[in-house]
């Protein structure tokens, strides 16, 4: 069977191919990001890495929502990025008070 360029074209620009290169590079972010997480040096390098895999995990999450087509899953999307949010602000206290706040 002879593939023809404009049928490899034809599948890179289709919303399969599309997602396929999507989830490809989160993944790649994934790991790339976790190498970071391992090998920080500081603690504020590894807090960074958490909040980017957070990030990651809601695109991945979105991508997964439009290559299924089941919309519910945004609204899970949504509440990590929220849940990200808050933990980058629990951290953020963490990092400016240098240790354990009192009650």
């Amino acid at each position: 069977m002879l593939v023809y360029l404009t049928d490899i074209a034809a599948w890179f620009f289709s919303l399969q191919g599309i997602i396929t290169v999507t989830f490809g590079v989160l993944m790649a972010s994934l790991v790339l990001t976790f190498v970071r997480l391992v090998q920080g040096p500081t603690l504020p390098d590894r807090v960074v890495a958490l909040e980017l895999i957070a990030a990651i995990v809601v695109g991945v999450i979105g991508a997964y929502s439009i290559a299924t087509g089941v919309p519910d899953f945004l609204d899970v999307a949504i509440v990590m990025a929220l849940m990200a949010f808050l933990a980058a602000v629990g951290f953020a206290r963490f990092l400016e008070e240098g240790g354990l706040r009192d009650a």
